[in-house]
C-alpha cells in the first residue's frame, strides 16, 4: 500500500517541523571525543557523514552550546567512535547535559595525537580537523581520516523516534 503525501496541508518550516521529520530518520550513532584544556570532552552524534574516499574526509555537526564545543573549536584531532547496540548506556551518558562522561563505568584510553578513544567501539578513528563551516546555531567541522580501527565485534546502534535502538534483520 502507498501513502500519497499530503500536499493541500503542508507545514511551514520550523524547528519543530524538522525535528518532527528527522525523528523518522534511523540514523547511525557515534560519539566524538577530543581532548580540551581541562580533560577529555565528548559528545553523542548523529550527524556523522562520510564525504569523501580520497582523501578520506567525513564531517559531523556540533551546536555552538554545547560543553564540548570550545574544545572542538580549538582542537586539531578528533575521535570519532561508531557505537554497537550493546551502548546504549554509554550513548545515553554522552548525550545527557552535566554528564561526567569520562568517569565510570566509561573506559577509555589516549590515543593517537592525544584524542581520547573509547574501548569496545565497533569502530574508531582519529581526525584531523580541517574545516568548521558556520551552520546557524551550530558548525559543521570537516575532518580527514589519520588513524583507526574498523574491526570492533558487534551490531550498529541507531537512533529513531527519539530513541536509541538495535538493528532488526
Amino acid at each position: 500500500m502507498t501513502a500519497t503525501p499530503d500536499l493541500a496541508t503542508p507545514q511551514l518550516a520550523s524547528p519543530d517541523l524538522l525535528r518532527s521529520v528527522f525523528r523518522r530518520h534511523a540514523a547511525g550513532v557515534a560519539v566524538i571525543t577530543a581532548h580540551g584544556d581541562g580533560g577529555p570532552v565528548g559528545f553523542t552524534a548523529t550527524s556523522l557523514t562520510s564525504v569523501s574516499a580520497e582523501p578520506p574526509l567525513l564531517s559531523f555537526s556540533i551546536g555552538t552550546g554545547s560543553s564540548s564545543w570550545p574544545a572542538v573549536a580549538e582542537s586539531d584531532h578528533v575521535g570519532v567512535h561508531i557505537l554497537g547496540e550493546h551502548q546504549q548506556d554509554l550513548a545515553a551518558t554522552f548525550a545527557r547535559s552535566g554528564a561526567d562522561r569520562f568517569g565510570a563505568p566509561t573506559a577509555w584510553r589516549e590515543g593517537p595525537e592525544g584524542v581520547p578513544v573509547l574501548d569496545d567501539v565497533l569502530a574508531w578513528l582519529v581526525c584531523r580537523v580541517i574545516g568548521r563551516v558556520p551552520a546557524g546555531n551550530h558548525r559543521i567541522v570537516l575532518a580527514e581520516v589519520v588513524h583507526g580501527d574498523p574491526a570492533g565485534p558487534g551490531r550498529p546502534l541507531l537512533y529513531h523516534q527519539g530513541r536509541f535502538n538495535g538493528l532488526r534483520d
